[in-house]
């Protein structure tokens, strides 16, 4: 679970174990910074989008600053507000500040005032600060708590008297727009300041004098800026969706920028340690990044507005679609991670399992409202009256590889085969688990069926006679959500509230490798691509991880793709033909080669043991309608 709208700040607890966000949907959230999973629930209470967040210096306390022109103070440990929000403001709260010795806030508002705030009794502090002719969008504490900066719509910055509450020296002018960010340097010397103009200046603090040129770069409007702990580097956070890290004394930026939000860069911070950063956006994620590599450090808090409880790949790779228990389907370019459409809609409860027919043309979804429903995957049209039958919430749903049957799991303890086409149910529920039925997929035969289930135990079926097929599967420690076969059969793999993956043979039921774990949280499906090297799970962690199954390791980051390999599956025919998604020709495989090829990349192709590689050379690729018109001697 995450943010539903525009993360517009970010800041770390003192002692580096904790994030807090605050977003538009008018809520602040704490995170572990260590596993990026949520801490406890959203802090709600604003009327208006949270434009500021801050932690006290002691880390006992959050405030946040709203549209709704308030600030209310959060105990950081139960997430409960402390007394009434301090008001005053007659206009949004910008941005906010503790003093260092954390007995005074200082808060900016679109009343183009500033504020100062008695920490402990909520008590305003002398009259408001004015000044600025436009809004104060930031404020900050000089580290020494004597002075306060402040950066305006005016394109001005001022500084601050922080006890008598008066601006000393002229207002700092250079910036040609809007002063979106301020902040001083760890010793107190120096001010950085972030505009809409695109640059980054810094000034000298005792002057007020600019020092050397603009530091240039970004591309669009640059919404927040911050020193290091050790005041070496600066990093900037831009509406160009970058984030780039500057030597501090030479201005000189660092390589290229880290690109990672798919939308506006609207905070950015250090952690006290210095060695990571994170940064929110208004792609409603919170990304942490490593200060020194500028490389993403773990996947970003993003997805659906609730759990994602069932993830699957299109037939030609090219989408994912996933489960929400926000009772939606979302479909998912798979190379670029944005959403194709708009969701689908249609159930009344959470969506437990989402899967695709596979010709690609359909989806399948079980609910817990206890049906199935059939989309139309091209245009997310509901195809169809729901599939009922179930005395309790579907856990899970699979097409038959034909694609003429679809069967499905359920709370009630059964499972369920239906004719695709009319949706009728098809002979008498499978019996036999003694729990709820979490998951269920058909071999790729067609010849059987497996389900997993919360008596901790995995079961195979004869798909015709409904017969169950040798022992059950056990190994798992709690309640088994997901299970798929191999593309080839051989193996079974499975995901568990017990935070794992496990690998079974097909044939014995032996188990053969695992537990996998990466996730925080019950892993709740799985899928795996279609030439079997990688598989997708999806975790009520609120995450999707991908895995390379000859590693065993999760992909980083998720939802990317190498921009040297192809943007869908390739499988050789029968022929050794490998064939786009049009059915078209791409290039023909030698038989030795066909066997374990390395699909999702059409440049490389595993040999059949590990002892060689076989790779596709492309450097005199040629190409064309019409055989004898591009083969030449030459060519070979």
């Amino acid at each position: 679970m995450g943010h539903t709208g525009k993360v517009e700040s970010v800041a770390y607890s003192p002692d580096g174990q904790s994030i807090i966000s605050g977003s538009d949907d008018m809520t602040i959230r704490i995170w572990d910074a260590e596993t990026g999973a949520p801490v406890g629930r959203p802090l709600e209470g604003h009327t208006g989008r949270v434009w500021s967040v801050a932690y006290s210096p002691n880390g006992q306390h959050i405030i946040s600053g709203s549209r709704d022109g308030t600030i209310p103070i959060w105990d950081a440990n139960t997430g409960a507000a402390i007394s009434t929000p301090l008001k005053g403001h007659t206009a949004s709260v910008l941005s906010l500040a503790y003093s260092p010795n954390g007995q005074h806030i200082i808060s900016g508002s679109s009343d183009n005032t500033i504020r100062i705030w008695d920490a402990d009794t909520g008590a305003v502090v002398g009259n408001p600060l004015r000044g600025h002719t436009g809004d104060v969008w930031s404020v900050a504490y000089s580290p020494d708590g004597r002075h306060i900066t402040s950066g305006s719509a005016d394109r001005t910055l001022l500084i601050w008297d922080a006890k008598a509450g008066s601006a000393f020296g002229r207002p700092l002018k250079g910036h040609t727009d809007i002063v979106q960010t301020v902040a001083y340097s760890p010793n107190g010397q120096h001010i950085i300041s972030g505009s809409r103009d695109k640059t980054i200046r810094i000034w000298d603090a005792e002057t007020g004098a600019a020092i050397g040129t603009p530091l240039e770069g970004h591309t669009a409007s640059v919404y927040t800026v911050t020193y290091s702990p050790d005041g070496h580097h600066i990093t900037s956070g831009s509406r160009d969706k970058s984030v780039r890290i500057w030597d501090a004394k030479t201005g000189v930026a660092f390589g290229n920028p880290v690109a990672g939000h798919t939308d506006l860069v609207l905070s950015v911070t250090f952690t006290p340690d210095g060695r990571q950063i994170a940064s929110g956006s208004s792609d409603t994620t919170v990304n942490i990044w490593d200060a020194e590599t500028g490389a993403l450090v773990g996947k970003p808090l993003q997805g659906h507005t609730d759990v994602v409880r069932s993830v699957a790949c299109s037939p030609n790779g090219r989408h994912i679609i996933s489960g929400s228990e926000d009772r939606t389907i979302q479909i998912w370019d798979a190379a670029t991670g944005a959403a194709v459409m708009r969701p689908l809609e249609g159930h009344i409860w959470a969506v437990n399992s989402v899967a695709y027919s596979p010709n690609g043309h359909r989806i399948i979804s079980g609910s817990g409202d206890c049906t199935l429903r059939t989309w139309d995957a091209e245009t997310g049209a509901a195809i169809g009256n729901p599939l009922k039958g179930h005395t309790g919430a579907v856990w899970s749903v699979a097409y038959s590889p034909d694609g003429r049957r679809i069967t499905s799991g359920s709370i009630d303890k059964t499972i369920r085969i239906w004719d695709a086409e009319t949706g009728a149910a098809i002979g008498h529920p499978l019996k036999g688990h003694t729990g709820d039925v979490w998951s269920v997929a058909y071999s790729p035969d067609g010849r059987h069926i497996t389900s997993g289930s919360s008596d901790m135990t995995i079961r195979i079926w004869d798909a015709e006679t409904g017969a169950a097929v040798g022992k059950p599967l056990e190994g798992h420690t709690d309640h088994i959500v997901s299970v798929v076969y191999s593309p080839n059969g051989e193996h079974i793999i499975s995901a568990s509230g017990d935070m794992t993956i496990r690998i079974w043979d097909g044939k014995t039921g032996d188990a053969i490798i695992g537990p996998l774990k990466a996730h925080a949280n019950t892993v709740r499906s799985i899928a795996c691509s279609p030439d079997g090297q990688h598989i997708v799970s999806g975790s009520s962690d609120t995450t999707i991880h991908a895995w390379d199954l000859f590693s065993l390791l999760p992909i980083q980051p998720p939802l990317s793709c190498n921009e040297t390999h192809a943007k869908f599956w390739a499988q050789p025919d029968a022929n050794g033909w490998v064939r786009d998604s049009e059915n078209g020709l791409l290039y023909w495989v030698p038989l030795d080669c066909r066997i374990g090829m390395h699909s999702s990349a059409l440049l490389t192709i595993p040999p059949t043991s590990h002892t060689r590689s076989v790779v596709l050379d492309f450097e005199d690729f040629v190409f064309g309608t019409s055989w004898n018109q591009i083969f030449n001697s030459t060519n070979l």
